[in-house]
């Protein structure tokens, strides 16, 4: 017998864990009641709880009765599966495959981004070096958001018109430009004030702001 009543979400600090903020803005997109537990990172905290909900001591993790789903990407199909009717893609099956492709491109891909602009709320403000791997990712990440714009502008502010999947895969990205600039087309900077204005990405904005923790790998960047 599971001795959970509800699915937990454990996350960890708002103002870092970017993997977090995936599954946390879907769940809140989809309307679902889930409990959250927030587990600080490289705290004696994390290392002594995290065992109790994931398999790889990795944040995030998902408890559903006696399902665990232990992957950002995994934990929205989840919830979209199980708790939304799969309304957490678009309906089309060529746009499906689309918002599926570009998920999976953020979920492996953009080392240089994720290496050299760690997420971090708190900040703005701040600069890194430009290398050409960093500025090929910006690039890439820039065309996505303005062929999806361009495409979908007349249904509504999100990538693919109404909320999906793969604007919760791309919403700490938005996070990371909004600390350390990026070069940005009008259309994805469009985007990102829409993403930046979203009531939901506020609220994860606000809770980073009233963290304490400081993990210091993750604070890049000049003033």
């Amino acid at each position: 017998m599971s001795i959970y009543t509800d699915p937990i979400l454990v996350i960890g600090n708002k103002n870092y864990s970017s993997w977090s903020l995936r599954p946390w803005l879907a769940i809140r997109k989809a309307g679902v009641h889930v409990e959250i537990k927030r587990l600080p990172l490289d705290t004696e905290e994390f290392a002594r709880e995290i065992g109790n909900y994931s398999p790889t001591g990795k944040v995030p993790v998902l408890v559903d009765d006696t399902r665990t789903v232990w992957d950002s990407l995994a934990i929205c199909e989840y919830i979209s599966e199980n708790m939304d009717e799969g309304h957490l893609w678009p309906p089309n099956y060529a746009e499906r495959a689309w918002a599926r492709s570009i998920s999976a491109e953020m979920h492996s891909g953009f080392p240089h981004l994720r290496n050299a602009m760690p997420m971090n709320c708190r900040a703005t403000g701040r600069t890194v070096p430009m290398t050409d791997g960093l500025e090929k990712d910006i690039a890439r990440i820039d065309q996505i958001w303005t062929e999806c714009r361009q495409k979908h502008a007349h249904i509504g502010p999100w990538l693919f018109g109404g909320f999906t999947i793969a604007d919760a895969m791309y919403a700490p990205v938005v996070l990371r430009f909004n600390t350390y600039g990026a070069n940005l087309s009008d259309d994805s900077r469009q985007y990102m004030q829409h993403v930046l204005n979203d009531r939901d990405i506020q609220q994860w904005m606000a809770d980073a702001a009233e963290e304490t923790e400081v993990v210091a790998a993750d604070e890049a960047g000049e003033e």
